[in-house]
């Protein structure tokens, strides 16, 4: 325990992170909030992740029957765990790799396939550097001339398609286009959602498909009891979400929502005028009259957020969005409309878990101390303290690599290439005030609860790294010849 200053009240300490924590990028008091706003799909409808599995094996076969691609194929199966979240593929290197905040490649995650393309090929694909340049990373959805960045979460049975169809025509030496392969596989993928064969896989089992139900009932009863408004905005049809929310919910879940929109096509609704919003009838049918006001209680379809700011007057910080893509639900919301946000990342909960590892922290401890000792070493240049230096950096190679692969052997973390942040963790602090592994999180929270990021250490802010070090568990060589460095 820890006395806290001036009013001598005691602190737990506990240095385990907590997966059902909300973590803030910005200052964000719920106090002010008057309006929560959700995305269906992986926000208020959370999925096991059979679903992967189901959508790999339809999407591989309409690549065979529809596509006529090798019926070979049809041997591979999904492969839980191989691709993560927020990775880049060049189309016309049929590579799929993962780049961090400053556009460069992370060594050891470039794969061709299912198998690793050695550091120095990629080194030789991108012109003897990591780098790749600004203009052909992405816009501002993730879609570059030639790199596509896969943000959403259905997104990883595609990688894992993509991956076994060029490791399929590699392994038997056939040759192939790749702008035609990206483009076959996406649509195919495509097909499987527009179509409503997933839609009908989870209707049929909503037990097996659907997660933390009742926490989302929780969450939702909360908010209304509390007097917050509360809205939906999905590209999912109306009859999908319906059973859906009556699953979780209850029949009467429409009374909880002041807004309901259904097949709204983001991130198009938030950037294109042109769809006015279409009423729905209790069935589910279109109707055709004009809509001059949004009714509570009523279903409605397309649209665009700026009608609907002028129809709700709900502007600004007072409204609060959850959605798991930082592209299609949040940034626009964010920077242009000065809505707060919340990104929805599943993810972070399995990630935490390891953070929280013995393993890991030992890992992490040792890499630091390792990485302090060559940056004040380095001036030694005889030959053999360059014999200890190089034992060194192939020690902390080794443990770089270890860590990396306690997330994912072939990616690694989703949020950090060995110590930068990813391209994902970049664009997730632009464009989320908080971010939490579930909607359920919200629960653990007041509805006045304050939230404040945590004030971290600019580079020229940050104490020397000795400083960092617990000395009392982790015994660094050099260190008390090394104090006097300073």
């Amino acid at each position: 325990f820890r006395k806290g200053l001036g009013s001598k009240v005691l602190f737990p300490i506990c240095n385990l992170l907590n997966p059902a924590a909300i973590y803030a990028n910005n200052e964000i008091s719920l106090g002010d909030v008057e309006i929560y706003g959700f995305d269906y799909d992986y926000t208020l409808a959370q999925y096991s992740n059979l679903l992967h599995s189901m959508i790999f094996n339809t999407a591989r076969d309409i690549l065979i029957e529809q596509f006529k691609y090798p019926e070979g194929l049809g041997k591979y199966d999904y492969i839980p765990g191989f691709a993560i979240r927020g990775l880049h593929y060049d189309v016309q290197k049929s590579l799929l790799m993962k780049i961090d905040a400053f556009h460069y490649v992370q060594l050891g995650t470039a794969y061709r396939g299912l198998k690793p393309v050695p550091d120095e090929e990629v080194i030789e694909l991108y012109g003897g550097t990591q780098h790749i340049p600004l203009y052909q990373m992405s816009d501002f959805y993730g879609k570059g001339p030639s790199l596509k960045q896969f943000m959403d979460i259905f997104s990883l049975p595609e990688m894992t398609l993509l991956s076994s169809v060029i490791d399929y025509f590699i392994t038997h030496g056939i040759e192939f286009d790749q702008v035609h392969l990206y483009k076959d596989i996406s649509d195919a993928i495509r097909d499987v959602h527009v179509k409503g064969v997933m839609y009908k896989w989870i209707e049929k089992d909503m037990e097996q498909y659907i997660l933390h139900g009742d926490e989302i009932y929780a969450v939702l009863n909360r908010l209304v009891n509390h007097k917050k408004k509360l809205f939906l905005i999905t590209n999912s049809p109306f009859s999908f979400v319906d059973k859906g929310m009556k699953h979780m919910v209850g029949k009467n879940w429409r009374d909880l929502f002041d807004m309901v929109i259904v097949q709204a096509d983001k991130p198009n609704f938030f950037t294109d005028r042109r769809k006015p919003f279409r009423k729905l009838d209790d069935k589910g049918s279109l109707q055709w009259d004009k809509i001059n006001q949004l009714e509570k209680g009523k279903i409605y379809k397309e649209g665009n957020l700026f009608d609907f700011l002028r129809l709700t007057g709900w502007r600004g910080s007072k409204v609060l969005y959850f959605g798991d893509h930082l592209y299609s639900d949040l940034a626009d919301l964010m920077l242009r409309h000065g809505w707060r946000t919340g990104a929805i990342v599943p993810e972070l909960e399995t990630e935490i878990r390891i953070i929280n590892t013995e393993q890991y922290m030992h890992s992490l401890t040792w890499q630091q101390a390792l990485t302090g000792l060559l940056e004040r070493m380095q001036m030694y240049q005889d030959a053999e303290s360059k014999q200890v230096l190089l034992e060194w950096m192939k020690e902390r190679q080794e443990i770089r690599s270890l860590t990396k692969n306690l997330f994912n052997p072939q990616f690694g973390s989703i949020f950090r290439t060995f110590h930068n942040p990813t391209y994902f963790s970049r664009r997730l602090v632009r464009f989320s005030d908080i971010y939490m592994a579930s909607i359920s999180c919200l629960l653990n929270y007041d509805v006045n609860f304050t939230f404040y990021p945590r004030r971290t250490p600019l580079q020229h802010e940050a104490p020397l790294w000795m400083d960092q070090l617990c000395t009392g568990c982790m015994k660094t060589p050099f260190l008390e010849e090394m104090v006097h460095i300073r």
